[in-house]
């Protein structure tokens, strides 16, 4: 990307994902629920050279950040826009990081890491049973992202010449000082600001963090989990299209942009809200013997939506995109597009 033009800026954590088909067996030996996301502890570590040693793992580029630029940069191709995505976050001086690199920019994403030699790239452990996933994330450099990195000339052309911004949550356990760098430029510059809450754990131990970063939020997304653990913690109600309409109407920053909230919920309809009104759309059903793994789903949705948001298009169009995008993910192992895409928006 010599001349950068307009394109999507993220910012989060890098993390190789270590994926693996597991029994029943395997999330009772770390303790882990089917559909959650948490933060390696002590006595998570194992599980990394478990999975490689003994369950036949597979490498993927990840971090739900850069997954969902990824897809954004494959739908973006597939009406000829190229060069449209970049990502910054931090890893290790080592092979894991230089294969992040690689994967990111065979895929089309310009990234511009943090680089950390004294710590090693971040790893998250995947564990798939019966088309579900839980994963396990080991930050390690990922957690050292500093917002010094955002002084450099590069850093700084990027976030000015960006014409849109995504940020997940996982981010605000590791530089929130970051992220408010780069949404008081898109808030002075009336630049579109979006903001994944990506799990449960960070709803309810990084309040203060989640309400620093909603205050900026133009386009805010979650799934049904994120939205029930968010209305729980400022009781909001259980209806959620009524706590969707509530954050949409919550405090903001950017006066210019009404709110939009994005409630993915699976194969259950998406539900969004803006302006007071609430809409859902349908998704496609899908039979379950189609489903591979339904990591990265999320992610996808949200490098869809990102993808037509670049083009302008309204929230249905948007919205389209998003579960086109999930649905393709969800019949390939991981955040997977080693094929041409071939979605052609209405």
């Amino acid at each position: 990307m010599s001349a950068i033009k307009g394109f999507i800026l993220g910012m989060g954590n890098p993390l190789l994902d270590i994926s693996a088909d597991v029994g029943q067996d395997v999330l009772d030996k770390y303790d882990v629920k089917l559909d959650s996301a948490i933060l390696a502890e002590e006595a998570h570590m194992p599980i990394y050279e478990d999975l490689i040693n003994n369950h036949n793992a597979g490498f993927i580029a990840g971090g739900a950040t850069q997954n969902s630029i990824r897809i954004a940069q494959w739908m973006l191709k597939s009406s000829n826009v190229e060069d449209a995505t970049a990502f910054m976050g931090c890893v290790g001086e080592d092979a894991y990081g230089k294969t992040l690199k690689e994967c990111a920019e065979k895929d089309g994403v310009k990234t511009h890491y943090m680089i950390d030699k004294t710590t090693p790239t971040g790893s998250c452990a995947v564990l798939v049973k019966d088309g579900e996933r839980s994963l396990i994330a080991n930050l390690a450099a990922a957690n050292n992202f500093k917002e010094s990195h955002l002084e450099s000339a590069e850093s700084r052309e990027l976030i000015e010449k960006a014409t849109l911004y995504y940020i997940a949550g996982f981010f605000l356990t590791v530089s929130v000082d970051s992220l408010v760098i780069v949404a008081e430029h898109a808030l002075a510059n009336d630049k579109p600001f979006c903001l994944n809450l990506s799990a449960p754990f960070i709803i309810d131990f990084f309040g203060d963090q989640v309400a620093t970063a909603l205050a900026y939020a133009d386009y805010l997304f979650c799934n049904e989990s994120e939205a029930a653990a968010y209305a729980k913690k400022h009781d909001l109600g259980e209806d959620l299209k009524e706590v969707a309409l509530k954050i949409a109407a919550s405090e903001k920053k950017n006066e210019n942009r009404p709110r939009v909230v994005v409630f993915t919920q699976g194969s259950t309809s998406t539900i969004v809200a803006t302006e007071g009104v609430v809409t859902e759309y349908a998704v496609e059903p899908l039979s379950k013997d189609m489903i591979v793994d339904t990591n990265g789903a999320g992610d996808a949705f949200v490098g869809g939506f990102l993808s037509e948001l670049y083009h302008g298009k309204n929230i249905e169009e948007c919205v389209t995109a998003g579960h086109w995008s999930a649905r393709y993910i969800i019949q390939q192992p991981g955040t997977t597009i080693d094929q041409p895409c071939s979605y052609k928006a209405a």
